[in-house]
């Protein structure tokens, strides 16, 4: 028996050390949210719970992403001026 999709909407991603939701997990989940409301068959309040979910773990990737670019901008050596 398969549960409401309001129950999985409200479902949480995979969390990494100290809590935090990993960006594979966040991602898989909103692959999983497009892929139900395109699939359609869901009542209207099922289809919003989903589509706050989704706007929810599209902020988190987003977020996530973020921090991955700041991490790898830090550890990259600032670049020389260019000759001139």
């Amino acid at each position: 028996m398969t549960e409401p999709a309001t129950e999985r909407a409200a479902a949480r991603p995979g969390k990494a050390a100290g809590g935090a939701p990993t960006f594979e997990n966040a991602r898989a989940e909103l692959e999983d949210v497009v892929r139900r409301l395109e699939a359609g068959g869901i009542t209207l309040e099922e289809s919003l719970a989903l589509w706050e979910r989704g706007e929810e773990l599209a902020s988190t990737c987003q977020a996530l992403l973020d921090g991955a670019r700041a991490r790898v901008a830090a550890a990259r050596p600032p670049e020389a001026p260019e000759p001139r």
